[in-house]
């Protein structure tokens, strides 16, 4: 029996992807044209939009895929139906709930979650409903779980903690001092990433073992070695985002030996697993594969900005620049999104082939995608050096000098994300296609 449900939370993923680019071009817009629907939009409200909505993207093709995989190609019985459209349907409300939220000014919240704090109650419902339904589906029917069944579920419960650590500021033990609040906010949110990863690393290693056609790459020592070095970063690897917080010496000590170290492990991972696939292998899914081949690169090129801006001396003049979003956008575009393109296309793929054109077209976008991301993300580079030297340099000049020097570095970064953004629809629009077709028939 066909999942609509898991379809639906595709097809609704894919056009938060959509949206969350948009709500990002109009933002790189604003950098140039300060005053571009200030009066509907201003920036303080058109980057948390853009944010939520690109999580949005991660989370629901991240659950989507999950709910896919579990019961249409493993043909396991969900234990209930009925828990996965709630999850759904409490996730579209809260989304409306969330956009109110930002439309109307009611930003009370922080960073990736600025929204009324009283939304994350039925957003960790939601999370509840799937972690009920994801065990009872799994320990009652999976023995000798490979790992990515332990990532997907070890996702969903650190998920949750997570969600409530990002929160423990409304309490005034945290909030009415300002070390344990800034340790704590920062350290709960690099987890709060940990935990979106585990889901999105976690399908990277299915789709490459239902591609190679063999369980064996999820159930080695390698990539249980890499789950639990995933489960350390996830718990520990945050602290490098709080080294100007003058807090206890051993937690920067521990962040700096774990800072990024399970992207070695998922980029070796998938350079073996790609050295050891027949031709034969990679034509059954030739565009799953190059997506995932995208990854790998993407891997490289951030694995060297974040292991530099992991050491204190450089974190220091990087921290709050453009560099950090550079390392964020070169992250959640370049390794979640392709990773993610590479699920939706595998799952595209088995509803119908893709014909020889849309292959092509795809192909096309995707190179379209790797260039434009580069030259995007070498934008924010420049921009966060300029500014990391006009912090430190010592200079008089003023910030808006400063931000008007910068003129056509975020005119490249606008035109660059407007190439990046149409290579991305172009990519989805085939898959979107597909999905809404299946969900209809």
């Amino acid at each position: 029996m066909k999942n609509k449900t898991a379809i639906l939370f595709l097809i609704t993923a894919l056009l938060a992807l959509l949206t969350g680019v948009t709500f990002g071009l109009l933002a790189a817009l604003q950098y140039l044209i300060p005053d571009f629907l200030k009066g509907l939009i201003p920036f303080h409200k058109m980057r948390p939009f853009h944010v939520t909505t690109v999580i949005t993207w991660v989370i629901l093709c991240a659950t989507g895929s999950i709910y896919f995989y579990l019961t249409q190609v493993e043909k396991l019985k969900l234990f209930s139906n009925k828990l996965m459209k709630t999850h759904l349907l409490i996730f579209l409300i809260t989304g409306v709930g969330i956009y109110l939220s930002y439309f109307f000014g009611k930003m009370e919240g922080r960073e990736y979650l600025a929204f009324t704090p009283i939304l994350t109650i039925p957003i960790l419902f939601g999370w509840l409903l799937f972690g009920i339904n994801y065990f009872k589906t799994m320990l009652k029917q999976v023995k000798n779980w490979p790992v990515y069944y332990w990532m997907w579920g070890t996702g969903i419960v650190f998920m949750m903690i997570h969600l409530i650590e990002a929160h423990l500021w409304l309490l005034p033990y945290f909030r009415e001092h300002i070390i344990k609040d800034l340790t704590v906010q920062w350290k709960s949110y690099g987890s709060f990433v940990g935990s979106w990863n585990m889901l999105v690393y976690g399908i990277s290693i299915y789709v490459m073992a239902k591609i190679k056609g063999d369980d064996a790459i999820g159930r080695g020592k390698l990539a249980f070695f890499f789950y639990f070095l995933g489960l350390t970063n996830l718990m520990f690897g945050w602290a490098h985002h709080t080294y100007i917080v003058p807090t206890l010496p051993w937690i920067r000590y521990v962040a700096y030996g774990v800072s990024m170290t399970e992207w070695i492990i998922l980029g070796y991972m998938i350079y073996d697993w790609k050295c050891n696939l027949t031709k034969n292998e990679k034509n059954a899914s030739p565009l799953a594969y190059r997506f995932l081949m995208a990854t790998d690169f993407w891997i490289f090129i951030n694995l060297i900005l974040a292991l530099l801006f992991s050491i204190p001396a450089i974190n220091f003049f990087t921290h709050g620049t453009h560099i950090t979003v550079a390392h964020s956008m070169g992250t959640t575009i370049g390794i979640n999104t392709t990773i993610l393109f590479a699920s939706l296309l595998f799952i595209a793929s088995r509803m119908s082939a893709f014909t020889k054109t849309q292959e092509t077209f795809i192909k096309r976008s995707l190179l379209a995608f790797n260039i434009s991301l580069f030259l995007f993300f070498s934008a924010l580079l420049v921009a966060g050096a300029k500014r990391s030297n006009w912090m430190y340099a010592g200079n008089d000049t003023s910030f808006s000098n400063m931000q008007d020097s910068l003129f056509w570095v975020y005119m490249a970064f606008f035109v660059f994300g407007l190439t990046l953004t149409t290579s991305m629809v172009f990519i989805s629009l085939p898959i979107l296609k597909k999905l809404i077709n299946s969900f209809r028939v």
